[in-house]
């Protein structure tokens, strides 16, 4: 049985720093496509970041280039993704995600993603 277990999100002000983490049983991360969601109050879930197996091909949606860090630790078998400069545009619920191919292929559809998280809520203030 494939569990995902976000954690790490919480209240910061603009300009803070937030690591979140995802841990996984059931399921290699590090052998797996990895990503990291989030939705906003009505609007549409969203790719934030990617992963394919042993952190090769990291990317980003344009709005958190160079601001956010996915990664992951295999031992720990845990996904991470390190937020810096936080903006209140990055207010949202952050859910990771995990599809059984070892590469992303560009895929980032929700759908593409069987296996999800509960979500870990992170809130940015001005």
């Amino acid at each position: 049985q494939v569990q995902l277990v976000e954690s790490g999100g919480g209240s910061v002000q603009s300009g803070g720093s937030l690591r979140l983490s995802c841990a996984a049983s059931g399921f290699s991360v590090s052998k797996n496509c990895m990503a990291w969601f989030r939705q906003a109050p009505g609007k549409e879930r969203e790719g934030v970041a990617r992963l394919s197996n042993h952190m090769s091909f990291p990317r980003y949606v344009d709005s958190v280039n160079g601001r956010f860090t996915i990664s992951q630790d295999s031992a720990k078998n845990t996904l991470y993704l390190q937020m810096n400069s936080l903006q209140p545009g990055d207010t949202a619920m952050y859910y990771c995600a995990g599809m059984e191919d070892p590469y992303c292929n560009s895929r980032w559809n929700q759908s593409d993603f069987p296996h999800w998280g509960q979500g870990t809520q992170v809130t940015v203030s001005s």
